[in-house]
């Protein structure tokens, strides 16, 4: 059964990250856990911590105060590589990605080098989002298409299945995300060297504890990410890898 390291970023989860990472490890399947914690003042770390002495499967990593889920990521990507995992799942911690959806995702690798958690393939869908939200979220993702020329529905998906063989080709140190644009810039970077990519349905539900960290902020840092990388891809293709499609 291959091994699959589940990166968690989280910063102030402390009411959701204990019954997240139970219901991972309950799972049938050969998981392990890594917390990516930047050093939340509600002590989601002293928990990560706890949780890592109780069970040799849970691992942790302290950062700097808000250092941002690109670089939260790319710290996850970082402690795995070199170790003996076959793929890496990223997921939020405040259970809008649903554990349950974990299996589909592994089942997919079968015959993808990406699966995509996807609320936008037949299937899939959202909770509790206003038309407001619902709107926003569909043109990011057609700019995304449009700008990158991504085939996957869900661009911004944080719910992933990677190879680490494949992220070991990418140069992580040229990533420009700091925050939530890392989704769609690694999305892309991967791709370069992937084959095949799949979406599986999920419903994607709004936390039911803690608060949302999106902000306008990050919207313009993903616009701008989006524009730089197709910049780069016309300018200078080689330094982002060669695409298979």
């Amino acid at each position: 059964m291959p091994k699959t390291l589940v990166v968690i970023p989280t910063y102030n989860e402390r009411e959701n990250l204990e019954r997240l990472v139970q219901q991972l490890l309950d799972l049938p399947e050969a998981l392990e856990v890594l917390v990516v914690d930047d050093s939340s003042p509600d002590g989601t770390g002293e928990v990560a911590d706890r949780l890592a002495e109780q069970d040799p499967r849970v691992h942790v990593l302290h950062r700097p105060p808000k250092g941002g889920l690109g670089k939260a990521i790319l710290a996850g990507i970082g402690y795995a590589l070199g170790k003996p995992y076959d793929y890496l799942i990223t997921m939020d911690a405040d259970f809008s990605h649903d554990p349950r959806y974990v299996p589909d995702l592994l089942d997919g690798m079968d015959k993808h080098d990406l699966m995509v958690g996807s609320r936008y393939v037949p299937g899939g869908g959202t909770v509790n989002w206003g038309w407001g939200r619902k709107l926003n979220s569909a043109c990011a993702n057609l700019v995304t298409r449009l700008v990158l020329g991504l085939s996957v529905r869900d661009c911004s998906a944080g719910f992933k299945c990677y190879r680490l063989d494949v992220l070991a080709k990418i140069r992580l140190d040229e990533v420009l995300s700091t925050g939530y644009a890392i989704q769609e810039e690694l999305l892309y970077r991967y791709s370069r060297h992937a084959g095949k990519l799949g979406e599986t349905p999920i419903v994607f539900r709004d936390r039911e504890k803690g608060k949302s960290k999106m902000n306008l902020g990050e919207i313009l840092e993903t616009l701008a990410v989006l524009l730089r990388l197709r910049w780069r891809s016309l300018s200078c293709p080689n330094r982002l890898g060669k695409s298979k499609d």
